[in-house]
């Protein structure tokens, strides 16, 4: 199997764990394509798994002029995937999506290999809306997206068995975890210090820890210490390495909406006050949002919201002050995950393996 794509952990974490069940159940031999710039160029040569390169750079949201270098440099990128093809002869192309996604699966179309999508967020990023009516199958996470493919499944997203395994947090005070990936989130650490004295005199017992990112740590903490709250009911972190144990601890979270992080707060059962990264690419962390909160299992506040006056601290005090709500949109949180995701999309790549094993390869 050769796996095209990266960029992000959200891209490269559900590859890595769809790799390892392809070796594990299928005895698949894996290779991954990606770029030197992307977390695959760390990530996949610590998983165990081989990595080669491509020369391929972004399309969406660069200047004109980085999208033609890009677009200079795209047949190359896609001669380039192709010797890697004729040289590794998969059964089967998975493009991941982000940059090396795109060149991967059109070398693939072209050799005539069987490729699969893999699209994780409601809309579908660039490199999978070109190809998905091409591809031989897809696994989506949202049924929105599946209308963009061929043959697509609702898989869901690949997330570790620890969060499938948390608990709801006892009853008691509540407890509420804003985070916002490893960098954090520079909007949630310049709003939140604002309204944690208010927040805290409204919710009885309330206690908050805030993952900051490295770089915003001290000028979050002093934000955080000039805002009067009590010092006792507060903590912030730049970063946390045991994020399923404080998912476990949390009553609500606050977070970004990328595929990732949806699919473990759906894993976790946790309801969630989302708040979209409105530079994220073709606004595919609003579309995640809106559908979590369509399910029930989440509350959307758009970015430009956070500035209207009163309208965060309305709605954390709503949320942090109705347990029966939470509960609910907990419960909501529990129908979107999906336990098996892993399992699954290694399976259906190992079946169109099987459908093509044996037929005369064509890498003209």
């Amino acid at each position: 199997m050769l796996i095209a794509g990266g960029g992000t952990g959200g891209h490269i974490i559900p590859a890595l764990a769809v790799a390892r069940e392809l070796v594990a159940r299928h005895g698949a031999e894996v290779l991954f394509v990606g770029t030197e710039r992307g977390l695959e160029s760390r990530l996949v040569p610590e998983a165990g798994f081989r990595l080669r390169f491509i020369d391929v750079g972004p399309l969406k949201n660069v200047s004109l002029a980085m999208r033609l270098q890009t677009m200079a440099r795209l047949p190359m990128s896609i001669a380039e995937c192709k010797r890697l093809i004729r040289e590794f002869e998969p059964d089967v192309v998975l493009g991941i999506g982000g940059y090396a996604s795109g060149p991967g699966m059109a070398a693939a179309l072209r050799l005539k290999v069987p490729a699969m999508a893999f699209e994780p967020n409601a809309m579908p990023g660039l490199a999978n809306r070109l190809v998905g009516k091409k591809v031989k199958a897809a696994a989506v996470n949202f049924p929105a997206a599946a209308k963009w493919f061929r043959n697509a499944e609702v898989t869901g997203v690949p997330v570790r068995p620890e969060f499938f395994a948390i608990a709801s947090p006892a009853d008691g005070a509540p407890h509420l975890l804003v985070f916002g990936g490893s960098q954090g989130a520079q909007l949630f650490n310049t709003h939140l210090p604002r309204l944690m004295r208010p927040l805290l005199e409204a919710v009885p017992g309330l206690t908050v820890l805030h993952q900051s990112g490295l770089r915003h740590l001290e000028p979050t903490q002093a934000a955080y210490e000039a805002s009067g709250a009590d010092a006792n009911r507060w903590e912030v972190r730049a970063f946390l390495d045991d994020m399923s144990a404080q998912f476990a601890r949390a009553h609500l979270l606050m977070s970004r909406s990328g595929a990732s992080t949806v699919a473990e707060e759906a894993a976790a059962g946790k309801p969630a006050l989302l708040v979209p990264f409105a530079a994220a690419a073709d606004e595919h962390q609003q579309r995640n949002a809106e559908a979590m909160a369509a399910a029930g299992a989440a509350v959307m506040l758009l970015e430009r919201e956070l500035e209207v006056p009163g309208k965060l601290l309305d709605s954390l005090t709503g949320l942090l002050k109705d347990p029966q709500r939470l509960a609910r949109m907990a419960a909501a949180a529990k129908t979107q995950a999906h336990p098996e995701a892993a399992e699954r999309i290694a399976d259906r790549l190992a079946a169109l393996g099987a459908e093509t094993h044996g037929k005369p390869k064509q890498r003209a």
